[in-house]
């Protein structure tokens, strides 16, 4: 299988490879559009701020290629966020996969929300063998709007979109690569979307 991890730039990069090392798949860190076209599979990353990290998305044209991609795409973290319409983060425009807008936390929570936390109404394959309620772990200062391409919730000052799927897109806020036992059978069952 070849599995792409689109680079951009937006950091974690290491933890995802190891990740699906354990797996027995080596993921090539890539930016060639010819590449990440013929891939079977391809991770969409992120770690950082949203609007440097769509100036830099722009900059290679992969803020063009990643919305015409046919084969199953996964967002982690900032990726999903981008895959939305918009994020208040810098004010920055989305690539649109995900009909969902993206807002930040409010000062009434501690902020970013960092640590472990359940997802629930689990609803996609992505999530074939996990239990409603287990734990994830989250880094982020911004969520996903509750919506219909919504597949798991978490609750933190408001029930949020921690998993999104719109046809060949999947978008996790959670780092499956650093939850463990369950966040790597999330990404085995992507791998056999």
């Amino acid at each position: 299988m070849k599995l792409s991890i689109v680079n951009y730039g937006a950091g974690n990069i290491k933890s995802i490879q190891f990740a699906f090392k354990r797996l027995g798949v080596d993921a090539i860190l890539t930016d060639n559009p010819d590449e990440i076209i013929a891939s079977d599979k391809v991770i969409f990353p992120g770690v950082g701020e949203a609007s440097s990290a769509m100036i830099m998305l722009k900059e290679s044209g992969l803020d063009l290629l990643i919305p015409k991609l046919t084969q199953p795409v996964l967002g982690i973290c900032l990726g999903m966020q981008l895959m939305c319409n918009h994020t208040e983060e810098g004010d920055t425009k989305g690539l649109g996969i995900f009909d969902a807008d993206v807002k930040r936390f409010s000062n009434k929570v501690k902020v970013p929300q960092m640590g472990w936390n359940t997802i629930s109404n689990l609803k996609s394959d992505l999530f074939k063998g996990i239990k409603e309620n287990d734990f994830m772990y989250l880094v982020h200062s911004y969520y996903a709007e509750n919506c219909e391409a919504s597949i798991a919730t978490t609750d933190y000052e408001l029930e949020y979109a921690s998993a999104l799927e719109n046809e060949n897109f999947y978008g996790v806020q959670f780092h499956p690569e650093k939850s463990g036992i369950i966040g790597s059978k999330i990404l085995e069952n992507f791998l056999s979307l």
